[in-house]
């Protein structure tokens, strides 16, 4: 774990660090945690690092990488014994209740707990009560190093170069861990690119921290980090994933208003508007996506919407409030049976809520966002290659059954930054659905093209504007052409069509694309796990952690929310002895959308919604406790996460 003041380059050491873990063959996993202010506030970053494949977090930290004296008063006591905590010494005498970015309640907190041991309330007593654990203590003189870096590269003002204070601790932590410095230079040079100077400054400081951790006793500490040969990886976040999977996808407009986490997602693909395309697997045409900064989230649905009626595959991205001022755009798109795609990222609620934070809240909001009834494609990945696979995936649901799909995710893992395999961009085909070409007469004979047509499946033949073909749309009730209807019978035809369409979802979409069932090793598991979204790799990693003491778990993940797939899960939850619901929210938004579809109550539930992301300890322990007394219908509220 590496902390300290947001916008002092929190983010970028613990990229590094991933990074050069990355580059060396070794599995990461990073969770990105910081405040809604831009600069000023405390934010910290999570990454660790295996040689087989890790999908989520765990509860304690290992090696704790400092650059102020906030981080060792915030998660010195994550720090498990036999652990590490990098500081400068100078940090010692920094008082607790003068550190003005502290809450009151943590301040009381840690000093109370001090205070109960003897120790002051300074970092001096933070760092007594670890040894006490048998953490190990590394003192880096941070200032020293910065000082005998500007002298090497002829700087004259330190605070130029005070900002590799950063690197400095990724540096020590590798001294620390016995790994190749070669690997961090690497990781150095991918991260600033062309700015050769601030290359030079970082490895120059970097090599000096190493040095001096190097030549630090190592004392007890009994983690290292070797490389091993792997086939070729990506490490991305979330949200780049979900980028790169709407560029493969075909999206070629893509709008939004700036919020938190999935500007981010957006601005990613601006700073890859421009790209080669494929052809037969020759590189050499080009392509482009147009991404467009709107004055609203009113505005950024509308004109996707318009983008769409125009024949290009159109999306926006916004998570819960933006969601919710979009809600009349929907409707009109729905009514329309418009094929626009809405990536929604889910977070703390409700109105602002915690801007920054985990939460998977929004589940029921978003099946039922607007007034009346129209269909929609609601789809929900679990990890980052879903991201990417289902970004392309809700484009094709949009156009194959004509209705705004949504593709939501939760900010867990927006802004993970995780080591997954290649991805492959030809895996999901592309399928446009039932279009009309131009000046085609889709009927055969002559008539008027009806672009509401009724047909059995409830999908018309789609014609985009400027094809030639003439027809209206508006957001009242109209007949076949577009045309304003308001007749009972004409009115019951329409909803009939439309709703039929996620029969026709229903049935089409592929079983494997709805939901993910993962196994026991007994042919009757003692627990049946049942989630979404983002609580897939701490389930994963948790149910290996329960195998190896016996207890066999399965896991149930469901990935389509609506259409729903009631009868599969149904069937599965039928058989389960103990089904435990496990989620993000605070009501279990999941199992109430499991009970009203399939009269199936799921009575003992994992919540967690204190706006931090769930660990596998947390699932694991959990499911333990539930299991050892599985007579009680329990309710257990998670807590992990500073």
């Amino acid at each position: 774990m590496t902390g300290g003041p947001q916008g002092s380059g929190v983010d970028s050491s613990a990229n590094i660090f991933a990074g050069a873990c990355a580059l060396s063959g070794l599995w990461t996993f990073g969770s990105r945690e910081y405040y809604s202010s831009i600069k000023g506030p405390h934010s910290y970053f999570e990454v660790r690092a295996n040689s087989e494949r890790i999908r989520s977090q765990v509860n304690n930290v290992n090696l704790l990488a400092t650059f102020d004296a906030e981080t060792l008063i915030r998660h010195a006591d994550e720090v498990c014994p036999g652990g590490g905590i990098i500081y400068d010494p100078t940090f010692s005498a920094v008082e607790i209740d003068k550190v003005d970015t502290i809450e009151q309640p943590v301040v009381a907190r840690v000093k109370d707990r001090l205070a109960k041991q003897g120790l002051p309330g300074t970092v001096a007593g933070i760092l007594e009560e670890a040894k006490k654990r048998s953490v190990n203590l590394y003192p880096i003189p941070y200032n020293d190093i910065v000082a005998k870096t500007a002298a090497q590269i002829g700087e004259h003002q330190l605070s130029k170069v005070s900002r590799i204070v950063n690197v400095l601790s990724v540096a020590a932590s590798f001294a620390i861990l016995g790994f190749d410095v070669n690997y961090l230079n690497q990781s150095i040079a991918r991260t600033f690119g062309s700015k050769k100077k601030v290359i030079d400054m970082n490895e120059i400081g970097a090599k000096m921290a190493y040095d001096i951790a190097k030549g630090l006793p190592k004392q007890s500490f009994s983690y290292q980090l070797k490389p091993i040969q792997n086939q070729p990886r990506l490490l991305l976040m979330g949200n780049e994933a979900v980028a790169l999977g709407k560029i493969v996808g075909g999206c070629r407009v893509q709008t939004y208003y700036p919020i938190t986490p999935a500007a981010d997602e957006s601005e990613f693909i601006e700073s890859h508007e421009n790209f080669d395309l494929s052809d037969g697997g020759q590189l050499g045409k080009k392509g482009s996506v147009l991404v467009t900064q709107t004055e609203d989230e009113i505005a950024a649905i509308t004109m996707a919407t318009g983008a769409a009626l125009a024949g290009a595959r159109a999306a926006t991205s916004t998570s819960g409030p933006g969601f919710s001022l979009m809600v009349e755009g929907l409707g009109w798109a729905g009514m329309n049976e418009v094929p626009v795609v809405i990536t929604q990222y889910s977070r703390g609620g409700p109105s602002t809520g915690q801007p920054t934070r985990h939460e998977q809240g929004d589940l029921k909001f978003v099946l039922s966002a607007s007034h009346g009834e129209f269909p929609r494609i609601v789809l929900c990945s679990g990890d980052l290659e879903e991201c990417f696979y289902d970004a392309i995936r809700i484009f094709n649901y949009a156009e194959q059954f004509q209705m705004p799909s949504i593709h939501l995710i939760d900010k867990s893992m927006a802004n993970t930054s995780v080591t997954i395999p290649q991805l492959k961009a030809d895996l999901v085909k592309i399928n446009r659905g039932k279009m009309v070409e131009n000046n085609e007469s889709p009927n055969g004979n002559g008539e008027p093209y009806h672009r509401f047509a009724f047909s059995p499946d409830g999908v018309s033949p789609r014609a985009v504007l400027g094809s030639g073909h003439r027809f209206w749309n508006s957001g009242d009730e109209h007949d076949e052409m577009g045309h304003i209807e308001e007749d009972p019978f004409n009115r019951i035809s329409m909803m009939d069509k439309r709703m039929t369409k996620l029969e026709t979802a229903a049935r089409e979409i592929p079983e494997m694309e709805k939901f993910n069932f993962f196994p026991s090793s007994k042919k009757q598991a003692d627990a049946t796990l049942v989630s979404w979204g983002s609580t897939k790799g701490p389930i994963l990693d948790a149910m290996k952690l329960l195998e190896k003491d016996g207890i066999s778990v399965e896991f149930l993940q469901i990935r389509l929310a609506n259409p729903f797939p009631t009868e599969s899960v149904k069937e599965k939850l039928s058989k389960a002895k103990l089904p435990i619901d496990i989620e993000q929210n605070y009501s279990g938004q999941m199992a109430q959308v499991i009970a009203e579809k399939t009269m199936i109550d799921i009575n003992n539930k994992i919540l967690k919604y204190n706006g931090r992301p769930m660990t596998q300890d947390e699932i694991y322990e959990s499911v333990k406790r539930i299991i050892s007394n599985p007579t009680q219908n329990k309710r257990m509220v998670l807590t992990h996460g500073a």
